[in-house]
This record gives structure tokens, C-alpha cells and sequence, in this order.
């Protein structure tokens, strides 16, 4: 009995989970982005191919990639400009045929004006925006490494400058300098997050229409012929990995500043992928109950030794945001794993 005392009063308190980058602050529930692309309808009604097009809510990310293949390359960019929100948006699509697509996409919203001249494998402006960016030669490169960020990220809030280690795109730019430009990295504000404490970041709900999206991103890269990547998780974004871990096309899931990963082990999570898992001494993650009862909290801490993980050398990172600081040994770490010389 008191055992179950103790973790019922443990399940409240993580409904205080601060599963993002701002600390502490009041929570605003969100609704997930889910289902197709923007401008669906109009994709499925073209009938210029003289065939039907692929259904982004149904065709998986290799039968799009077959599907574009066949095409001539008139035709593909036609696609891109007659539908170019679902061209950008559609796992499975060309790179280069994304960047077209998504670069005409973000030019017609004058609310994305920063995003101009940058390398988009995905931009989506319903709701508070949805955006990925690639630094490096992502058709190139021998090594993928993606950014899976926590909460308070979006189009608008994906790439600040008052934090340049804390937000996806300030940690891809840090990891592919940190590999000394031989990794290509993903900047992926891909799903809904949420905005500061509350029931959004105490649950799985924004995280499991997270995992869906994360499969598909990383079925798609494979599909285009890029190697399988490594996902580096933050925050709230190790429970995106988590629930995705069975499901993804990846060779690593590095995650740090973890509130759980929604399983008790490594085992639990049923991937192939090495694990990794990185905690900074003083970030305030460690305040977090690692419980989960009746829907609340995410369960075991990754940097455990019960949980099974690798462990990534972080005595040196400040706080929740500072993993990839430069000069720190968790983005040393980090880097070797991205570059595929992490034993």
C-alpha cells in the first residue's frame, strides 16, 4: 500500500514534466498534425499522368519513390509546381524534387520569409507550421544523422538565435561541424510539440502522431537511397523516439535530456538500432519522476543502468540545452556516433 502511495503521488508529480527547452512555464494543449499533406485533394483529383497519382494517406514511402521514378523529369516537375505542398511533404519524393517543391511552398506564405534560400525536406504552414531543413549533401553523404527536438518547437521557432545548442536547427549545425562536415543532418520540427507543462508533456499523445511521422521521414530517406539514419532525441523528443523505436529505419537513437522513452529497457523498445542515452548532471530533467502510471509520465530514465542504454559522456554539458556546446564530450560523442565510429 505504500508503495502504490508512493507511486500515485509520483504520477501526479510528473504531470510537472517540462518536456521542452523553456523550463518552467504553463502548458497549452495542442492538437496533433495528422493525416495527409496540405493540398491533397487536388493532388488525388490531377488526372494530367493520365494514371493516378500515389495516395499520400495510403502509399508507403518505397511505392512513392517507385511511383517517381517512373516519371520523366518534366514530369516530376510539373508535379512539384502544380502540388507543391504535397511534392515537399510526401516521404518518398526525390530530395532535390522536395527542396523545389517546399522552396515554392514557403514563397507563396509570407509568414516563412526566413526560411528563404534554405535546403526544405519538409514545410507545412497549417497550424503553428510544421519544417524540416538539411544541412549537407543529403543525396551524398555516406552518414544521415537526424534532430528530433522536445517541446515549444516549430516553423516559426525551429532556428532562434538566443539559443543556438537548444533548438534542432542550432543542434544540426553544430553536430555536422562537429563531424567535420561528413554527416548531413536533418533539422526536424516534423511534428507537433508541447508548449510548455502540462497534460501535452506529461502524456504520449502528441508523441505517438510524432512516432508515425518520424517512421515515415526515415522509410522515405531509405526509399531515396540514403543511408539509414541516427536520431538524436531531446527531451520530450526521446518519447517521439520511443514510441517510433519498433518502426524506424535507423542504425543509432541517441537521446539525452530524456524524461522516458515509454519502456522499461532497451528490449522493451523492439528496435534493432543501438541505444544511447546522455544526461548533463545539472539538467533539471533529473527532478523529473521517471514514472508512468495511468497515462502519466514516461517511465524509466534512459541514462540508467537498470534501463540498458549506452552511456554518452556528459559530466561537461550545462543544463537541458547545453549537449551540444561546442568543446563538450556528450557533441564529441555525439559526432563519432553520426559519423559511424562509435563502437
Amino acid at each position: 500500500m505504500r508503495r502504490f502511495k508512493r507511486t500515485l503521488v509520483a504520477a501526479a508529480l510528473a504531470t510537472t514534466v517540462v518536456a521542452g527547452t523553456t523550463g518552467w512555464a504553463s502548458g497549452t494543449a495542442q492538437q496533433a498534425m495528422t493525416g495527409p499533406p496540405p493540398g491533397t485533394s487536388q493532388w488525388l483529383a490531377d488526372t494530367s499522368l493520365g494514371r493516378p497519382l500515389p495516395d499520400p494517406d495510403r502509399a508507403s514511402p518505397a511505392e512513392v519513390a517507385a511511383f517517381f521514378r517512373g516519371l520523366d523529369e518534366a514530369q516530376r516537375h510539373r508535379l512539384a509546381r502544380r502540388h507543391p505542398g504535397v511534392v515537399g511533404n510526401l516521404d518518398g519524393v526525390p530530395v532535390a524534387l522536395r527542396y523545389e517543391a517546399n522552396a515554392l511552398a514557403a514563397a507563396r506564405d509570407a509568414r516563412y520569409g526566413h526560411l528563404a534560400g534554405r535546403r526544405l525536406l519538409a514545410f507545412d504552414p497549417r497550424g503553428r507550421g510544421l519544417v524540416a531543413e538539411v544541412f549537407g549533401d543529403l543525396e551524398r553523404s555516406r552518414h544521415v544523422a537526424v534532430v528530433v527536438p522536445g517541446s515549444d518547437i516549430d516553423a516559426g521557432s525551429y532556428d532562434r538565435a538566443r539559443s543556438p545548442y537548444g533548438t534542432p536547427a542550432g543542434m544540426a549545425r553544430q553536430l555536422r561541424a562537429a563531424t567535420r562536415g561528413r554527416t548531413a543532418v536533418i533539422a526536424w520540427a516534423g511534428y507537433t510539440t508541447p508548449v510548455g507543462v502540462g497534460p501535452d508533456a506529461a502524456t504520449g499523445g502528441l508523441a505517438e502522431a510524432g512516432a508515425e511521422r518520424l517512421a515515415r521521414l526515415t522509410g522515405g530517406l531509405v526509399a531515396t537511397g540514403a543511408p539509414a539514419p541516427s536520431l538524436f532525441c531531446h527531451s520530450y523528443g526521446s518519447v517521439v523516439c520511443g514510441l517510433a523505436a519498433a518502426d524506424v529505419k535507423a542504425k543509432d537513437l541517441v537521446v539525452f535530456g530524456s524524461p522516458g522513452m515509454r519502456a522499461a529497457n532497451v528490449a522493451e523498445l523492439g528496435t534493432n538500432a543501438r541505444v544511447w542515452a546522455a544526461k548533463a548532471p545539472d539538467d533539471w530533467i533529473s527532478r523529473v519522476p521517471h514514472v508512468a502510471f495511468l497515462g502519466l509520465g514516461h517511465g524509466e530514465d534512459p541514462a540508467s543502468d537498470a534501463f540498458g542504454a549506452r552511456r554518452v559522456p556528459a559530466d561537461g554539458a550545462r543544463g537541458h540545452d547545453g549537449y551540444f556546446a561546442p568543446g563538450t564530450d556528450s557533441l564529441r560523442a555525439f559526432a563519432a556516433i553520426a559519423r559511424g565510429e562509435a563502437a
